[in-house]
């Protein structure tokens, strides 16, 4: 028999170690002594890989530290009102008032409320919602260090539901402000308030919207919309950003049953500074007025007006030897445009006059039987609404 050169059982050799430390590869990749695991992603197919020692948590996990900044210049406010319960008319009766007397007089009761309220000047001035603090004959303000003391009304502005108080305390912690115009949607924001009267209560969600108006809250609206919890009580209390910088005033909110649904409204900080300022300064807000009753444009009324669109407002009333008047508007002018701004609706031009200073000249474009026209008003200065339910309306 023929024996095997050595050449050859060297190849023969090698080959059978390389089909040895395959299936050992194939069947035990750990053996080879490789650095860290992976995860495969099996929605995204089989050729990617994410090793664990690079994957870490993204975004912050806590937000003490914006809390810490901007909690203790968040402060309760407590308010109580006396109440007259209206007597029944058949006890103006004479006769019953003479078997009766004095226990037929209409009785008084006190009304609490609460809310919250944020400390924006060490002199003592607190911002906070006008319906916190409607009518209230007594105002308490604490504070999260355990202080409080009795509240004066600096001054109200109720078309934008804000108010001043101002308190005498020392050492007062104050909020910082931030620019509202910076936010956008999906920014996480910070609600601090005193939802129920429970004590001070920090929630969390984002942005969800800006610049939400035409929902009947205010005469002036300009919200920013978000999801983080805002309940009774939390009304005049901080929305912050992530640095405990003040973002928004908390408002409202848009619920069915009352409570928390995961919308709320908060005033942008830029709307409160501008009230907060003038109220400091005069104790008052004031802004521009015309003196028109204007309506909406239904694709109706521009059938019959013979419009192209339904942009703009139709001047439905004027005052007397109001500003308006005095320029030469008349029923029927369809304003198109104030200083080049094109009008969408009543509520858009309320917003462009109430920003003009009085005696401030404003550009009116307005359509007038069909002929484009340009009228020159000064504005005049608006006047307080003489109901709370004009307010509500």
């Amino acid at each position: 028999m023929k024996s095997s050169s050595p050449l050859s059982f060297v190849f023969k050799a090698t080959i059978f170690g390389l089909a040895v430390a395959f299936i050992v590869l194939l069947l035990r990749p750990d053996l080879l002594g490789r650095g860290n695991p992976v995860v495969e992603i099996s929605e995204v197919g089989d050729t990617e890989r994410f090793n664990l020692t690079t994957m870490a948590p993204t975004g912050q996990v806590s937000y003490s530290s914006a809390v810490d900044i901007a909690a203790p210049a968040v402060a309760n406010i407590y308010s109580t009102k006396v109440i007259t319960e209206r007597a029944n008319p058949l006890f103006n009766d004479p006769f019953f008032r003479y078997f009766f007397g004095d226990r037929l007089a209409p009785r008084q009761r006190l009304e609490s409320s609460l809310g919250s309220g944020v400390i924006v000047s060490k002199n003592g001035y607190v911002l906070t919602n006008y319906h916190v603090i409607e009518g209230a004959d007594e105002i308490q303000v604490a504070l999260r260090d355990g202080r409080s003391a009795e509240a004066e009304i600096a001054g109200t502005d109720p078309e934008s539901d804000l108010a001043v108080l101002k308190i005498q305390l020392e050492k007062l912690p104050t909020i910082t402000f931030a620019s509202s115009d910076d936010l956008k949607v999906g920014d996480v924001v910070l609600a601090i308030g005193n939802p129920f009267g429970v004590g001070q209560t920090v929630t969390m969600g984002i942005v969800s919207a800006t610049g939400r108006d035409r929902l009947g809250i205010n005469v002036f609206e300009n919200f920013i919309q978000t999801d983080a919890a805002i309940n009774p009580g939390n009304s005049g209390g901080a929305l912050v950003n992530p640095y405990g910088h003040l973002v928004g005033i908390n408002t409202a909110i848009f619920s069915r049953s009352g409570g928390y649904q995961g919308i709320g409204f908060a005033i942008p900080v830029s709307s409160a500074i501008d009230v907060m300022q003038q109220i400091i300064e005069t104790g008052h807000v004031t802004r521009g007025w015309l003196g028109i009753e204007v309506q909406d444009i239904t694709p109706q009324l521009a059938e019959s007006f013979g419009l192209k669109d339904t942009q703009g407002v139709i001047v439905a009333g004027i005052l007397r030897n109001g500003p308006a008047a005095n320029a030469g508007l008349q029923p029927g002018d369809v304003i198109k445009e104030i200083n080049g701004k094109p009008m969408r609706d009543s509520r858009d031009v309320m917003n462009v006059i109430a920003k003009a200073a009085p005696e401030e000249k404003v550009f009116i474009t307005i359509l007038r039987q069909g002929k484009k026209d340009e009228i020159q008003a000064s504005v005049g200065k608006r006047p307080p609404l003489r109901s709370q339910a004009e307010r509500r309306g």
